[in-house]
């Protein structure tokens, strides 16, 4: 997951890799004194969708800024897989998306959150020449919400509710063993509409550059307004205008940030180098100090309240 753009325009030429890493805020950063080596297993999500792409890009910039921290990257089903996996702590960190990290918050004693990732808007997508303009037009169609144990799934299923629509009646939802799989379905006219979240995510970018194509949008306004509650783990978001090729005006939607969650007991040395590493940037998304606010301070690692103790940050 390359650089958000959700409040601000693009960061023009980038690569993809080039993106995540500048957004991670490490391109420039000094590698760090030669230390203890520290190995850490990160759980991401199935090919094809924006956690593996985010995945591995965490580790690059990881070890670019401290050569001595090897972060092993390991596919998954996605969010509810890496909570579990989490939880039996047979992995360090995972990727999880707002819609399943909020309700792992209230376990006592559980998963942690070590750093943020972005926020995530959510859309659908369509060929540019479908007459599907709005979420009312998708009745009786055919759309790929995402995978099984994905958070974006649960967040399209939401907003589809919030929007009027029974996401199990009122449409025919397509779930996916892969995230990479959806495009393929609308452009081969087996899915109506595809939905998911994230400027750059990768089913987006591949139906806008599918030839002729395609037009983005998000929930009804009133949907919004359901869904974007004081306090809720949902946000109105403003997708601004040439996000994506042909798109003329902003786009209004809603989303919810993504975490990189720790396991319980997952704490000390490797958990304090890899926050040090994040905190090189202050403007970066996945900057510690962008946890203010958006979790309950006791959800927050030890090693990210030591850091924000220390800078005087916060006083979780």
């Amino acid at each position: 997951m390359p650089t958000r753009r959700t409040h601000t325009a693009g960061a023009g030429p980038l690569t993809r890799r080039t993106a995540i890493l500048a957004a991670l805020g490490l391109l420039a950063a000094r590698p760090a004194q030669a230390a203890d080596a520290v190995h850490v297993v990160l759980a991401t999500a199935t090919p094809g969708g924006g956690f593996p792409a985010f995945g591995a890009a965490f580790a690059a910039a990881i070890r670019q800024a401290d050569p001595d921290v090897t972060i092993e990257t390991r596919a998954s089903a996605g969010s509810a897989e890496n909570l579990g996996l989490l939880r039996s702590g047979s992995v360090d960190l995972g990727l999880v998306q707002g819609e399943y990290a909020y309700p792992a918050f209230a376990d006592p004693g559980g998963v942690t959150v070590l750093a943020p990732m972005y926020p995530t808007p959510g859309l659908f997508v369509v060929p540019a020449g479908s007459p599907i303009r709005s979420v009312a037009d998708l009745r009786g169609r055919a759309v790929a919400l995402g995978t099984h144990q994905s958070g974006l799934t649960v967040m399209g299923r939401t907003v589809l509710a919030a929007s009027g629509l029974d996401p199990e009646r009122d449409i025919r939802p397509i779930l996916l063993d892969r995230a990479g799989d959806g495009p393929t379905l609308v452009r081969e006219g087996r899915a109506d509409a595809l939905w998911g979240g994230g400027l750059d995510w990768p089913g987006f970018a591949a139906l806008a550059r599918a030839p002729g194509g395609a037009r983005f949008f998000g929930p009804s306004e009133t949907g919004i307004a359901r869904l974007a509650q004081p306090g809720a783990a949902m946000k109105r978001l403003t997708v601004p205008t040439g996000s994506f090729p042909g798109q003329a005006d902003p786009i209004e939607t809603v989303g919810s940030w993504s975490f990189v969650l720790a396991r319980p007991g997952f704490d000390g040395h490797p958990a304090d180098r890899i926050v040090r590493a994040l905190a090189r940037d202050a403007a970066a998304p996945t900057h510690p100090r962008n946890l203010i606010g958006l979790v309950p301070p006791e959800r927050i690692n030890a090693a990210t309240v030591r850091y924000l103790r220390a800078t005087d940050a916060s006083r979780p």
